[in-house]
């Protein structure tokens, strides 16, 4: 029998979000003297660009040039972006825009949380959830943080920095197999009291990633690399979905289609699917978690580093760069297996992911028919 389909995950219950990722100045200066409201829409107008899947990506990108740099502020300290050479420079335009993106997350994050329908604690969360999340929550208490970790998004390489931090890894470039496992203290592992204490007084962050390269990115890996996926997943996927072959012993599971894979992520319940796959939402409940900075794949580098800095990590301590051995996901790579897919599968997808395109500010992708021509 197939899983039970959910489309959203999102049984909830609970009150408003009680705290908010790292606020901005809600006032932000233009050298042209123009109120703070043209830099950034009006709530009115941000929901409506979120529920239309514009999401603000153009507007902001209009408005780099005539404005100062916004000071980030958490729990009424400072967190000032400073990147770059000793003595400090001007933002780039790269450093403004990632501000910027958190400005808008943040407001998103705070509004849509609001709702009364979701969750407004770790413990308001069902147990499956709690479950899930507190496994993706890693926690450093030399350097008092915790970070929600998300499949797809760098997280090995966080993994690395955590296991350097606490004295297990000796530098983020030693040339091991990353163990996901060992030398890693989860959020999961401790008493609920000691769970509440973190929760409240220690700096709180995560990484998000635009939610169908991810997605793509798992697919690739997992199919098209990785021989336990395929053995586990691939064969029961072709099983189920391919005519002729439901007792085909000869299936070894390695040439999934994408088409395929879409078909068993539109059977399966979000909460319970595989952490490479599951919504970033379902991952780390963000809004049950008031996460005081929320980095971006797209400002990796950037984001990677001002996270270091506040946290108090050594000099010696960078984030490690991508193995040589990575095949990112292009634009065109996107294109293509979108726009190869089934118009209803995709119209059925993308309802699974719709938090994490609205929540992150990521547009929806466009698989218009003119749009998949070119």
């Amino acid at each position: 029998m197939l899983p039970r389909r959910q489309e959203y995950g999102m049984k909830r219950s609970g009150g408003a979000r009680s705290g908010s990722v790292i606020n901005f100045r809600s006032a932000m200066k233009l050298s042209s003297g123009r109120r703070s409201s043209a830099v950034l829409p009006s709530l009115l107008t941000f929901l409506v660009i979120v529920a239309s899947g514009g999401l603000l990506l153009m507007i902001e990108k209009g408005m780099l040039n005539g404005m100062e740099t916004p000071s980030p502020r958490s729990n009424g300290r400072r967190l000032d972006f400073h990147r770059g050479q000793a003595g400090g420079r001007s933002p780039d335009a790269a450093d403004l825009e990632s501000q910027i993106l958190q400005e808008i997350r943040n407001r998103t994050i705070k509004t849509m949380c609001s709702h009364k329908n979701m969750p407004h604690s770790v413990w308001s969360l069902s147990l499956l959830q709690r479950k899930t999340l507190l496994q993706h929550v890693l926690v450093n208490d030399e350097h008092r943080f915790l970070y929600c970790y998300v499949p797809k998004v760098a997280c090995s390489n966080w993994k690395r920095v955590l296991k350097v931090l606490s004295g297990a890894l000796e530098n983020v470039d030693v040339n091991i197999k990353m163990d996901h496992r060992s030398d890693l203290v989860f959020l999961s592992s401790l008493k609920p009291e000691e769970i509440r204490y973190r929760l409240k007084h220690y700096f709180k962050f995560m990484f998000v990633r635009e939610p169908m390269e991810r997605l793509l990115s798992a697919y690739r890996n997992k199919f098209g690399e990785i021989e336990s996926y395929q053995k586990k997943y691939g064969v029961e996927i072709i099983k189920r979905y391919r005519k002729g072959r439901a007792k085909d012993a000869a299936i070894t599971g390695d040439d999934v289609t994408f088409a395929e894979f879409v078909r068993y992520l539109l059977d399966e319940d979000v909460e319970r699917m595989n952490e490479h796959w599951m919504p970033i939402y379902n991952l780390c409940q963000p809004c049950a978690v008031s996460y005081d900075f929320i980095g971006s794949y797209e400002h990796l580098e950037s984001d990677a580093e001002f996270v270091l800095q506040h946290v108090g990590a050594p000099p010696h301590v960078h984030f490690p760069e991508r193995q040589t051995w990575y095949k990112p996901v292009t634009t065109e790579t996107i294109h293509y297996y979108l726009c190869s897919l089934p118009q209803k599968l995709l119209r059925e997808l993308l309802p699974k992911y719709i938090l994490d395109f609205s929540l992150f500010t990521y547009p929806l992708p466009n698989t218009t028919a003119a749009h998949c021509r070119h």
